[in-house]
This record gives C-alpha cells, sequence and structure tokens, in this order.
C-alpha cells in the first residue's frame, strides 16, 4: 500500500497527540508509560524493516543503531527515552520531507512552468488554442506578453525580447531580431509575438531540459551509501562505549543512556539532503546535474578531457579576414558577399551576413538570386553580378582562372567575383570560445594539478593550433570516437571528466566518469549520454558545475562529521552517567536538527560563499 505523499508529517503529529494524552494521564502510573512504550515499539518496528531492507541490499544499515536504542530503553524500563526516540525518528524523517522539498523547488520550477497549450494561426490570420504536442514545423503560433514559448521557433516580427532566465540563468532580458530562433521556455515580453515552429514541442529545447530535470529529481547520492558505510563502525564504536560503561558500572542503565545519544539520523539524513541541495543550487544556475554521483565524481576530478568543435571552439565559422583585389574597398567587399548569402540556410553564409551586420550597415538589395547548394550563390547587387561560394564554382562564372589560396590549418577561403572578375576572398575559420582560456587557465591552476588534453577528430595542425591558442598542452587528433575511448581508458588519473557537445561525443560522455554537454538544445544524443548538462553555452559552466560540487561534497562531509563528533562527545559523557536516558534523547534531537540544517548550506548560492575551483577536495573535507 502506499503511504500517502506527508506520511512522515502523520506521525509528527501522532507523536504530539500521543504526548499530549500521555501529559494528561501522567497521574495514571500505568497507562502513561505503555503508551509512551508503544508508540516507541511502533516507530523501532518501523525502523527496523527499513535496516533489514538495507542490510538485504548489501549495506550495514544505519537504522540498526536506533532499533539497539529502543530496544535497551525499554528494556531498563526507560519509556520515556524510547518514546523520545521514536519521536525523533518521526521527526527526523518529517525534516528529510522537508529539506528534500525545498531543496528541490528550483528543479520543480521547470517542470511546472512547462506549457501545455498554444494559439496557433490559421492562413486567414484565425487564432486556435491547441495541445503543444499537435504543433508541428511550419506553422505559425502567437505567444502573447508573459506567456512561455511552447516550441522551439523563428522570430517574425520584426523584433522582440525575451527572458531566458529560466533556461539559462542570465536575468537580463534577451533582444531578438526577425529569423533569430526563439527557445521554447523562453518567456515574451511586452508585445505579442508571432512565430513559425522549427521543432515538434517534444523535441524543443524545453522538453528536453524538463526530461533531465526529471531524470535528475529521481536520483539518489552515492553519498547516502557512504553514510551506510559509515554506520557499521559508528554501530559498533557506541556498542563498545555503551557496553563498556555497563560493565565497568553494573549499571544495566547506562548501556541505555548511550545508545540513547547514539542514534544514527545525522548518517540517515544528511548526505542526501546536501546532495539533493547541491542539484538545486545546480539547476537554478543553469545547469543539470542527473545524479548526486556525478556532483561526486566532478568534484574529485583529476582530468579533464574536452573535444575541441563546439567545445573549445564555437562551432561555427567566422570571418576572420578578407583579401580584396586591388582597387576592391574590405568593407565592400564583405558587403557583396553578405548580400548575396543573406537567404541562403548554409552555415558559412551565415557567418558572411554576421559579419556584415557587425559592420553596423544593412544589408544591400538584390535581384535575380539563384543559390547552389553546396557550391555557392549569384544574385545581381545595385547593377552589379556578384558570385560567391567555392573556388571551383566561381571559375566556371567568370572569365579565366582564380589564383590558389593556401589557407593555415582550419581556415575556410569563399571567393567573391563581381561582373566576371574577381573581386578577392573572404577566410572562415572556427575561432575559440572568448572564454575558453580563461577556463583553461583556471584549471591549470587547480591544486593537485589537472590533467587537461584535447580529444578531435580534425586534423592535427587545426587541433594544435587551437589548443596551443587556449593554453591545452596534450593533443590527441585526428580521433575517431572509438579512438577517443581508447585515449580516455588510458589515462590513469581518474576520475576523469570529458567534455563535449555533438553527436560524435556521446560515446565517450557516457564512457566518462564524469560526462558533461555543453547546451541542451541540439544534441540531444549529447545530453541524453552526459551525467551534467550545461544549459548555457559557456564553458565558464565548467568551473560552476565544479565550484558547485566542491561545495556540496563538502557540506555533506561536513553534516556527517558534525552528527558524528557531537554524538561521540554525548556518548563518552553519558559513559560517566552524566546524561540521563532521557536527557540524552532530546539533546540527540538537537544533534540530527544540528546535521540536518548544515546540509541545507548547499542550497545557498555558491557565489555567495563559494568554493573555489582552485581548491582540492581534501582542503574542503
Amino acid at each position: 500500500m502506499r503511504l500517502p505523499a506527508r506520511y512522515p508529517y502523520l506521525l509528527v503529529a501522532a507523536a504530539v497527540a500521543l504526548a499530549a494524552g500521555v501529559l494528561a494521564l501522567s497521574g495514571n502510573a500505568f497507562v502513561a508509560p505503555w503508551l509512551a512504550a508503544a508508540y516507541a515499539a511502533l516507530m523501532a518496528a518501523r525502523a527496523a524493516m527499513s535496516a533489514v531492507r538495507t542490510i538485504r541490499s548489501g549495506s550495514a544499515g544505519v537504522d540498526v543503531l536506533a532499533v539497539i536504542a529502543v530496544v535497551a530503553a525499554l528494556a531498563v524500563g526507560e519509556w520515556w527515552a524510547a518514546f523520545v526516540i521514536g519521536m525523533m525518528l518521526a521527526t527526523g524523517e518529517a525534516l528529510e520531507d522537508y529539506a528534500a522539498h525545498r531543496a528541490r523547488r528550483d528543479l520543480r520550477a521547470l517542470i511546472d512552468r512547462s506549457p501545455t497549450q498554444a494559439a496557433r494561426m490559421g492562413p486567414d490570420g484565425t487564432v486556435e488554442i491547441v495541445s503543444v504536442d499537435v504543433l508541428s514545423p511550419g506553422e505559425t503560433i502567437l505567444v502573447r506578453s508573459g506567456e512561455v514559448v511552447p516550441a522551439d521557433a523563428e522570430l517574425l516580427d520584426a523584433q522582440g525580447v525575451f527572458d531566458e532566465s529560466s533556461l539559462t540563468g542570465e536575468p537580463l532580458p534577451k533582444e531578438l531580431r526577425v529569423g533569430d530562433e526563439v527557445p521554447s521556455g523562453a518567456v515574451n515580453g511586452a508585445s505579442p509575438a508571432k512565430m513559425r515552429v522549427i521543432r515538434p514541442a517534444s523535441a524543443s529545447q524545453y522538453q528536453q531540459i524538463v526530461a533531465l530535470v526529471e531524470a535528475a529529481s529521481r536520483s539518489r547520492a552515492p553519498m547516502v551509501r557512504l553514510a551506510d558505510r559509515i554506520a557499521l563502525p559508528f554501530t559498533l564504536t557506541a556498542v563498545a562505549i555503551a557496553g563498556a560503561a555497563w560493565w565497568i558500572s553494573g549499571e544495566p542503565s547506562r548501556f541505555a543512556e548511550v545508545l540513547v545519544v547514539a542514534t544514527p539520523c545525522p548518517l540517515i539524513i544528511a548526505a542526501p539532503v546536501a546532495f539533493i541541495a547541491g542539484m538545486s543550487r545546480a539547476a537554478h544556475s543553469g545547469i543539470v546535474v542527473k545524479t548526486g554521483g556525478a556532483l561526486e565524481q566532478l568534484a574529485r576530478t583529476r582530468a579533464v578531457a574536452f573535444d575541441k568543435t563546439g567545445t573549445i571552439t564555437s562551432g561555427s565559422p567566422h570571418v576572420v579576414g578578407t583579401r580584396p583585389v586591388p582597387g576592391v574597398d574590405p568593407r565592400q567587399l564583405l558587403l557583396w558577399a553578405a548580400a548575396v548569402e543573406q537567404t541562403s540556410p548554409h552555415v558559412s553564409a551565415r557567418a558572411i551576413v554576421a559579419a556584415a551586420h557587425d559592420l553596423g550597415e544593412p544589408l544591400l538589395p538584390i535581384a535575380d538570386a539563384q543559390d547552389f547548394p553546396g557550391e555557392g550563390a549569384v544574385a545581381v547587387v545595385g547593377g552589379r553580378t556578384v558570385v560567391v561560394g567555392k573556388r571551383s564554382f566561381v571559375e566556371t562564372m567568370i572569365r579565366g582562372s582564380l589564383p590558389e589560396f593556401e589557407p593555415e590549418a582550419g581556415e575556410q577561403p569563399v571567393y567573391v567575383a563581381t561582373d566576371g572578375h574577381l573581386a578577392g576572398l573572404l577566410v572562415l575559420k572556427d575561432r575559440a570560445r572568448p572564454e575558453a582560456a580563461e577556463v583553461i587557465t583556471k584549471l591549470r591552476a587547480v591544486r593537485p594539478p589537472l590533467r587537461l588534453l584535447m580529444l578531435s577528430g580534425d586534423e592535427h595542425a587545426a587541433a594544435e593550433r587551437v589548443a596551443r591558442g587556449v593554453g591545452i598542452a596534450e593533443v590527441h587528433a585526428p580521433c575517431t570516437p572509438q579512438e577517443k575511448l581508447s585515449v580516455m581508458s588510458e589515462v590513469p588519473q581518474r576520475p576523469l571528466t570529458m567534455v563535449g557537445d555533438g553527436v560524435n561525443d556521446a560515446p565517450v560522455l557516457a564512457a566518462a566518469d564524469v560526462g558533461i554537454a555543453m547546451g541542451a538544445a541540439g544534441a540531444t544524443a549529447a545530453s541524453d549520454s552526459a551525467d551534467v548538462v550545461l544549459l548555457v553555452d559557456d564553458l565558464r559552466g565548467v568551473l560552476r558545475a565544479r565550484s558547485i560540487s566542491l561545495r556540496t561534497v563538502a557540506v555533506a562531509m561536513q553534516s556527517i562529521g558534525i552528527g558524528v563528533a557531537l554524538s561521540l562527545i554525548l556518548m563518552v559523557v553519558a559513559a560517566f552517567g552524566a546524561i540521563p536516558a532521557l536527557l540524552g534523547a532530546w539533546l540527540q534531537e538537537a544533534v540530527d536538527l544540528a546535521s540536518i540544517l548544515w546540509a541545507l548550506r548547499a542550497t545557498v548560492d555558491a557565489r555567495a560563499r563559494e568554493v573555489s575551483p582552485q581548491a582540492s577536495l581534501t582542503e574542503v573535507t
């Protein structure tokens, strides 16, 4: 039978009601103790069933000590101490439920905002409210002010302002122009906006993020298993101290008094609360961490491997130079090429148009445009016939042959001719992300040192040039996905973190100890295979994720340490008979509360009290 969602709170309410009843019957020396004992026995039975399940799964079980403490208290007639322990177990379970609910708020925020309906526009301009599941690419939708964009779409209006903070964590609104892609999950600004759907809702960015968040919220942190491992020596130590106190004093009550202050709620609760809180903090920062284990492994990382294209580099070409023939202005050369390419969907064409926009001048009007996919394009610009494209294509469109251009590693030439004569060429190249060198510099400063390497399918010269530019000394290129796996398997420094973005990175992201995918949009295979997904397409998210992981592991270990240390101190004091069983039970309740509250510190914004990415794990534990 499935228990109610707030079952732990019902147990606490029952304990409070029972306590009130016991106080009311305090004059009855028979009924009151038996009521207290019955409640304690019920809670001990629940804890015993949990302990049996844990032991069957292969762990020592953190509930065993609580059961022993209740039984010992009942055996020596400490009814009230047993009752307080039982109430403590119920309260601890309720606090864990509350803490988990609080820590998941940021994760659930994405899911709760997921749009279910959309305003679809017909050819005649009529608007129909439909389920987002029926939206198809090419359909036009209307997103009103304050509404969430239901599917990835292309903006049809001249401009629009959108809030993408739920996707990227960036608080400032983003201004988009006609033709720009608007990601699902963005919130429209003050004016209604018309858009053309480019992906079904199920394949859109927001739904992919929701799926990742749901997977993350269901995970169980390996640190819970660490708490189980700590429970065995902790239980043996507690029983040994209690037994020695009984043997030396000759008083059986000493055995119960020691065990009452040794109940292991800090181990049961502190670690999972800290890891859930850390995952919540990461989600609020635009980082989806699928498992608590990924946080722990990321904090212990000793080697980081990077893909090149789309990870260290932007993944798309940029115009890095112009080579006009004598008498042609470089700006005019770029504007001619951009005018011809403005209607082409090719990635190189978009790069040329973007470079022209950076000049701050409008694109020139064109006529008689012709596109030759994979080769080039032709159009009339200001009365001139302009040809843009590959060398072989342009040669066929003009009189005479073109001079050879010897590109450097990674460069791509685009030839431009006007009225049958060469006007010059544009040089395109995929360049390193502006933040890449900063990220690599900070990772190189980590102590103990991290091993940094680049794995690329590109030619060695191009990969070497990019790696040298950002500060990575070890380069493996060209590599097939299988060869990347082979290189990773030979790296002795573990755990190893792999950072990538594309579909071809999916195998290595899955095989790495921690796989980090750049962005949730587009490269679904990479996102599905990764343990961590950066919703913001910014390499600095790797540093942010590591900082959060270090803080989370530190807080989890500190919470366990606080609970265990305080319990050991109280056990030693109780062994000398200085803490009566009833007082010990209340003191242990205070220890549990302190451990839980300390674990919740992992929800605090790491930027406010951030563990430096340069810190080693030993420094924070």
